[in-house]
């Protein structure tokens, strides 16, 4: 296993002897498995090593519990803004942090950054810590679902689509259990290889991944098709969704006729390469719609279309209900 960076501080280096405080922000929504994918590492290291080299708090906003999206409530230690010594602090987020607020949070986030705290965010978390401009400089992922919205909002960060990213004193992870692998980098940096794979075994983690590795499955899996041409094809789609590719162009991609690739999507698809492409870009609409303030002429130019018209009536169409009904939807 190679450290993305090993720029990262160890967390027990200061000579006190003291386990590493590290404090979990938990926004409302949070994404329950990518909390305990980060935290569960650190408890690990503790018993397996037989010493106290973690410490752990939670932290929401209002010194209330804090609820994930899918309904656990986890009690807080301390609200945003308790003075406490932090040598970590790792937002938690999910749901549609896009639209989250809570300017104290933002501050409390830029006072930490300003103290040399270590700042880490999962799955929606960096989108926290964007919103408090302390990803300015650095390299970080984020989960791939909120990777469309983020991009209309922060253009010229270095948003990577990586597992998980460390650069100096950032640390963020894409989700779901990559911050397993995320951690076990942590781990090794600050207390060496053993540890991080007895943690990682003990995790029944047989192959732990790169930061660099993808986030999604391969095509070929996602799909459950092994046509080479038609993978090329929609992966071409997929790439381009703002500026549709001409059905000609895809058909010279595929070395195919237009009416070869038009039966290729039939018989391994069961739709029209029209069809896949339109919904390939009204799903990326949904997400914007959810996930950004853009409008919905805003929202339809980003997805391809050439007007509102156009777009609002394949999304009735698709999903059941007008483009504008998508905001006022609660997510989980």
């Amino acid at each position: 296993m190679t450290l993305r960076d090993k720029s990262l501080p160890a967390g027990d280096k200061d000579g006190e002897g003291r386990p590493a405080h590290v404090g979990f922000l938990l926004i409302p929504d949070f994404a329950l498995l990518a909390y305990a994918s980060a935290v569960e590492p650190l408890r690990a290291a503790n018993r397996l090593s037989g010493r106290d080299l973690y410490h752990w708090s939670h932290v929401s906003i209002d010194g209330g519990p804090a609820t994930a999206s899918n309904g656990v409530s986890i009690r807080a230690d301390h609200a945003v803004g308790t003075e406490t010594r932090l040598d970590y602090v790792i937002v938690c987020a999910g749901g549609n942090p896009a639209i989250f607020q809570h300017p104290q949070t933002f501050a409390w986030l830029r006072h930490l950054a300003r103290h040399r705290v270590r700042l880490g965010g999962v799955s929606g978390g960096p989108y926290i810590l964007a919103r408090a401009n302390v990803l300015d400089g650095y390299r970080f992922t984020i989960h791939w679902e909120h990777a469309p919205a983020f991009l209309e909002d922060y253009p010229d960060l270095d948003l990577r689509r990586s597992l998980y990213e460390i650069d100096r004193d950032r640390l963020t992870s894409s989700g779901g259990t990559a911050p397993l692998d995320m951690m076990h980098a942590v781990i090794a940096r600050e207390h060496g290889s053993e540890l991080a794979l007895a943690v990682s075994e003990w995790f029944l983690q047989t192959h732990v991944r790169e930061g660099a590795g993808p986030q999604r499955m391969p095509l070929r899996e996602r799909l459950g098709i092994s046509h080479a041409p038609l993978l090329r094809v929609v992966g071409r789609m997929e790439q381009s969704l703002e500026n549709p590719i001409s059905r000609e162009e895809l058909a010279r991609t595929a070395n195919v006729s237009l009416r070869q690739l038009e039966r290729l999507f039939r018989h391994h698809l069961g739709r029209s390469l029209g069809e896949h492409y339109l919904g390939l870009r009204l799903d990326r609409a949904r997400d914007l719609l959810r996930q950004t303030s853009l409008s919905v002429l805003e929202t339809a130019l980003a997805c391809g279309f050439a007007s509102a018209s156009h777009f609002s009536r394949g999304y009735r169409r698709r999903f059941g209900h007008p483009p504008r009904a998508e905001r006022e939807k609660p997510v989980r």
